[in-house]
């Protein structure tokens, strides 16, 4: 009940099943149709941890929104509101971050059509950089990367090298 009434920000933080989802659509829903001060819901920031949570909490928003507009009797609220409603930012928490890279793309510095990489791209991108690593120290042989090998205690430098992968991939 207090997470409906406080004004401004909230956090929302409980048990699965304890009814968040409920109290999060019922609070979107008061702000939106609010009679003093309504708040379209494209200014609206209401971000969950996966896909199918991000798309349940908008219809849900839909479904409320449109219940509560038949009661009031305000179709034109409706009607902007679902509007905004199909452009507000109810998402997941990585693709929310990753909107605004991409908006502020210049402003950092990178290319526009960045993406969130996938485990596979992941895991070649780290074993790469795991081998480029690797590498370099065979190269400069320090006595800290020879202490290394001799701690791993593999006898050859090709032995070394794979053992080192493996001891640092399982990290």
């Amino acid at each position: 009940q207090n997470a409906l009434e406080v004004r401004g920000r909230v956090l929302v933080s409980a048990a699965a099943g304890s009814g968040k989802t409920a109290v999060l659509v019922e609070r979107a829903v008061n702000m939106m149709t609010d009679e003093t001060q309504p708040i379209d819901a494209d200014k609206l920031l209401i971000v969950t941890f996966t896909n199918a949570a991000a798309a349940e909490m908008k219809s849900r928003i839909s479904k409320k929104l449109r219940e509560r507009a038949m009661k009031m009797g305000n179709f034109d609220l409706l009607k902007r509101q679902q509007y905004c409603l199909s452009i507000a930012k109810i998402c997941t928490i990585d693709s929310f971050c990753l909107s605004l890279i991409r908006e502020n793309f210049y402003e950092l510095g990178i290319s526009p059509d960045v993406k969130i990489a996938d485990n596979s791209t992941l895991s070649a991108i780290k074993s790469d950089a795991l081998s480029t690593i690797i590498n370099k120290l065979f190269e400069n042989n320090s006595k800290e990367f020879q202490l290394l090998c001799e701690t791993l205690g593999e006898e050859n430098a090709e032995s070394n090298f794979l053992s080192i992968q493996f001891f640092v991939k399982s990290f």
